[in-house]
């Protein structure tokens, strides 16, 4: 058995999404422990009652992949917003039936000795990011997904960004100029509604494209489609939009954007810098380096982990 001094820290992440949730132990290195790594789908039709049945399975059966001699030193939790930070509730927009959903306690429960923080997905892929990924070494950093949704955190003088309740950061429902789509949040242009996955798909479909998902999406832009080209173009003017908002409310020096929309062409990204460099007037805003995630899937969980690893970045409230 090793010595307390090689003894490896974990901390469980736990990631709650529109489409899954997720655990995992992360060691102090931000390493996933694979085989610890066990997910279960989510979606509109998720109850209350099977997010705490799919919750307490996946946080048991990660716990019991720590191995012999390592130390579990607490669980961090990354969901969809919004959240309460102070209650450790969720609401995730994405699923209409589960509201007020008490997820900081249901873990605690199952780990009633270590410390649980819950935090907006957004702030913990910047976390993660920031730790391990795109952002080390920047400090004025804000980290999105664009994905089912569209998600972002920010470490803003090198500290995260949570607000009283939990949520800032959460760009997906800033208003973009020039839309007009409408939210599930009440809004009505709001980045997700423009430039997430299944609303880019949706918008492509109305315009007599014939695909279904994102990856046939991709392929078809591969092919110089136009109506896909059309729509990745949408999406990447939105984001820079937004972007360049965010900047110069902000001064950001960096964005990283992960999630699995994000990957449907490098176009994606060139759209968007190409709307952030129209601001020709304020340099400190054209500054900034738009930049994909430098993590895998895991990112999420690396960012939920964090919570616990890299405390001392976190802002308070801290449980």
């Amino acid at each position: 058995m090793p010595s307390p001094s090689q003894q490896t820290s974990f901390a469980l992440g736990l990631d709650l999404g529109g489409t899954k949730v997720e655990a995992a132990l992360v060691d102090e290195h931000g390493t996933v422990l694979t085989d610890s790594r066990f997910r279960l789908p989510t979606g509109p039709a998720t109850t209350p009652a099977g997010l705490e049945a799919a919750v307490t399975s996946l946080v048991t059966r990660a716990v019991e992949r720590l191995p012999e001699g390592a130390s579990l030193v607490g669980a961090g939790i990354g969901s969809a917003g919004p959240v309460v930070a102070a209650t450790g509730t969720v609401s995730p927009l994405n699923m209409a039936g589960v509201r007020d959903f008490p997820l900081r306690a249901l873990v605690q429960s199952v780990l009633p000795d270590l410390p649980v923080r819950l935090r907006i997905d957004g702030l913990c892929i910047t976390l993660a990011e920031h730790w391990v990924g795109a952002g080390r070494g920047v400090d004025n950093l804000m980290g999105m997904i664009v994905s089912t949704g569209v998600g972002g955190g920010l470490i803003l003088g090198g500290r995260t960004i949570a607000g009283p309740s939990g949520n800032a950061g959460h760009i997906g429902h800033v208003e973009v100029a020039g839309f007009d789509d409408p939210c599930a949040c009440g809004g009505r242009g709001c980045l997700e509604a423009v430039a997430s996955g299944p609303k880019t798909v949706a918008w492509a479909r109305s315009h007599g494209w014939t695909g279904h998902t994102g990856e046939e999406l991709a392929a078809a832009h591969a092919t110089g489609d136009p109506i896909a080209v059309r729509a990745v173009e949408r999406s990447g003017r939105a984001l820079g939009q937004a972007i360049a908002s965010a900047t110069n409310l902000l001064d950001l020096d960096v964005v990283a954007i992960g999630g699995g929309f994000s990957h449907v062409s490098p176009d994606l990204f060139e759209n968007a810098r190409a709307a952030i460099a129209r601001r020709v007037v304020f340099d400190f805003a054209t500054k900034v380096r738009l930049v994909p995630s430098a993590l895998s899937g895991e990112g999420p969980l690396i960012g939920a982990a964090a919570l616990i690893h890299r405390a001392a970045l976190v802002a308070e409230p801290v449980f």
